[in-house]
């Protein structure tokens, strides 16, 4: 049965872009077949998957707005078992053209109905904010995994997050659930970084994966080259910490 996990935070450098484009090529290399979907007009889930987005046909606006197929957008990436459906900056229209559209939220889980099936897992690349992208993923998604930057005010946005989670459970998506929250840019020499790992285990307990996602150069030079960290650098502890939360997720 298909998963659809939807990445998000509404704070912003927190590592979004980079779970859902390491995680997607962390399954698809388990042997999970793994479409990542980019909702973000910024595209640089796109981008890091080494898809030139200005020269796109079409993309996941022509998928909202237009009468595209998700078979017609959907383009394989250069990791066998991942499919990415690509967005541009031409999606910052579907804000404003959708606004006053009758069933605005449920457009993304509409156009994913016909091509869910043919995936294990189907990951949502979310913008950094509660915008009609967000709320369109959170509608679309079985669950949502949060990444959690190790940093003093994570704890603070997080909060904000769950409320938002549980407006859209009320009204949107009543079966949303939370499946973790992913600690990012965790650097086990700080005291800070340390102190936000207790904080999180205190109050959120089972819901915090046991992978942490360190801070690693080379997970910040993969996306230049235009390729998920696995195929970057393998070896690298970047590309194993996400093969241990796909690992962990597949477990759970």
């Amino acid at each position: 049965m298909t998963q659809t996990i939807c990445i998000s935070n509404q704070k912003g450098g927190v590592g979004k872009t980079t779970t859902a484009v390491n995680l997607s090529a962390a399954l698809a290399v388990s042997g999970k077949k793994t479409l990542l979907v980019d909702c973000d007009p910024q595209a640089n889930a796109t981008t890091a998957t080494g898809i030139d987005k200005p020269h796109l046909a079409c993309s996941l606006y022509h998928g909202l707005i237009q009468s595209n197929t998700a078979r017609e957008i959907i383009i394989p990436t250069q990791v066998e078992n991942l499919d990415i459906l690509p967005a541009n900056v031409d999606l910052i229209g579907f804000e404003v053209e959708m606004m006053a559209t009758q069933g605005r939220e449920e457009v993304l889980k509409r156009l994913l109905s016909s091509v869910k099936q043919t995936y294990d897992y189907v990951i949502l690349d979310c913008p950094p904010s509660l915008s009609l992208l967000t709320l369109n993923a959170l509608t679309a998604a079985d669950s949502v995994l949060i990444p959690l930057q190790s940093e003093f005010f994570a704890l603070e946005g997080l909060g904000q997050l769950l409320a938002t989670i549980k407006r859209i459970k009320l009204s949107l998506n009543p079966s949303l659930k939370i499946k973790g929250i992913l600690l990012t840019m965790f650097d086990r020499r700080t005291n800070l970084a340390r102190q936000v790992v207790e904080d999180a285990e205190k109050h959120f307990k089972e819901m915090i994966f046991t992978t942490r996602i360190p801070r690693n150069v080379k997970l910040g030079e993969a996306p230049s080259f235009g390729m998920p960290i696995i195929v970057y650098d393998p070896s690298s502890v970047g590309a194993k910490s996400y093969l241990d939360l796909a690992k962990e997720l597949l477990e759970r």
